[in-house]
């Protein structure tokens, strides 16, 4: 368990700061709402990426995923983000 725990931080770091470093623009987030992106994208990512191929039955849709699937879904939820916060005047 707490290796889970480690490596959604470390992925979920990596995965958003380049989530943030490939959207355009600028967002203003703490190191935590980075990590907190990363790991958000990385179950976006393995979301997809079961959507997509249908694998990993077993372990159910909502899982973790590497590094890439996590980057793209980061940079999903990232846009989202963008789109909804500034619809509402909502950005910080």
């Amino acid at each position: 368990m707490v290796q889970l725990i480690v490596y959604l931080l470390v992925i979920g770091a990596v995965a958003g700061f380049l989530a943030r470093f490939l959207v355009p623009g600028r967002d203003p987030m703490s190191i935590g709402a980075t990590i907190a992106l990363g790991i958000v994208g990385s179950f976006v990512g393995g979301f997809l990426g079961y959507l997509l191929t249908g694998k990993d039955f077993e372990d159910g849709a909502l899982q973790p995923a590497g590094i890439i699937g996590s980057v793209i879904g980061a940079v999903i939820a990232l846009v989202l983000y963008n789109m909804a916060t500034r619809r509402r005047g909502l950005h910080v």
